[in-house]
């Protein structure tokens, strides 16, 4: 397993950064009056999640986690940032929801929780932290029963060759993965509120499709179905505009595939 434990403390201080920031500017509102944040498209592609056990990998400060736990889930969260996961758990005291939440590497995990659930799930903006990518699938397998599902939403890679401060569609980044991150530094404003800036460098992977899918079936996982969709939920490029589903942008025409979805399952 290749692991960089500069980008991982890297990565870990950074998200302990920006854990009050999103605290912030997160839609706590929603899940305090009794509603969730999930986007009707994973609502949709899971299913019914009611009495269902379910683990949610690198949660941050646990938004999802809740809504999935308000929609009947019994969720637990992990995610590497201590101050993340102590976010969550003020959370889900002021929401009353019954979610847990275990501060934990998802590489160190196996040896940090010994249960196994019913769902494995993860959402946008996850897969870029991660060094590797098939231990990656071996975790996800380690904690799904027999015939468990495994869901993700993620930004699709192809959008992430793109120069996102050019005003129109030119590639600037490598698609293809390569071993060692790219590290960014400091000193731009967060996805979540423009008007903060971020401090603490941090340090990406990019993983193209394939690495996704082989990662899943070399650990004994079959596909569901793969799907490619035109609209992603944050503002990527300056040239998008707000799709017609609510919460998503999209690129004028829809010329290209914006983020994807995967269902996995594991072998009874």
């Amino acid at each position: 397993m290749y692991r960089s434990p500069e980008a991982e403390e890297g990565n870990r201080v950074h998200w302990d950064e920006l854990a009050q920031v999103h605290y912030k500017s997160y839609d706590i509102d929603t899940l305090l009056n009794g509603g969730h944040v999930m986007d009707q498209l994973q609502v949709k592609e899971l299913g019914d999640v009611t009495s269902r056990s379910m683990l949610h990998l690198q949660c941050h400060i646990g938004t999802d986690t809740l809504s999935w736990a308000r929609l009947g889930a019994s969720a637990t969260g992990v995610d590497i940032s201590g101050e993340s996961i102590r976010v969550a758990k003020d959370l889900a005291k002021r929401t009353g929801l019954p979610a847990n939440f275990l501060r934990s590497s998802i590489y160190d995990l196996p040896e940090a929780l010994n249960e196994r659930f019913d769902i494995v799930y993860t959402s946008v903006g996850v897969l870029c932290w991660l060094s590797d990518l098939d231990q990656w699938g071996s975790i996800i397998r380690r904690f799904l029963n027999p015939g468990g599902v495994f869901y993700i939403m993620e930004t699709h890679p192809f959008l992430m060759v793109f120069d996102d401060e050019a005003p129109d569609l030119r590639v600037r980044y490598q698609y293809f993965h390569s071993r060692e991150p790219v590290r960014w530094e400091g000193e731009y404003p967060d996805y979540s509120d423009g008007d903060y800036t971020v401090k603490s460098p941090s340090w990406e992977w990019q993983w193209g499709l394939q690495d996704v899918v082989q990662a899943l079936l070399r650990n004994g996982m079959s596909l569901e179905f793969l799907r490619e969709h035109p609209v992603i939920s944050w503002k990527a490029l300056p040239c998008m505009v707000p799709a017609e589903e609510q919460g998503f942008w999209r690129i004028p025409e829809d010329p290209l595939p914006l983020s994807f979805s995967i269902r996995a399952r594991a072998a009874d």
